[in-house]
């Protein structure tokens, strides 16, 4: 797995260690974490604008009216 170092400053370490102490290798897991959370949001966001600024016309979506009829 690739590395990267990062620099923080001394409150927000002190928040990090609260939260993820280094000492049971938690910190890493956290950001990594964190980064995940991150870029998923962004993904959501640009999926949701897409959607906007492109919306689903009535003729491309999925006739629901007779979902309790519908057999496997």
């Amino acid at each position: 797995m690739p590395s990267i170092l990062i620099q923080v400053d001394e409150s927000l370490l002190r928040s990090l260690d609260k939260v993820a102490p280094a000492a049971k290798r938690q910190r890493a897991e956290f950001i990594r974490q964190a980064v995940r959370e991150a870029v998923r949001k962004l993904e959501y966001e640009q999926i949701r604008e897409a959607y906007r600024l492109q919306p689903d016309s009535a003729e491309d979506a999925d006739d629901w009216s007779n979902a309790d009829e519908w057999k496997s």
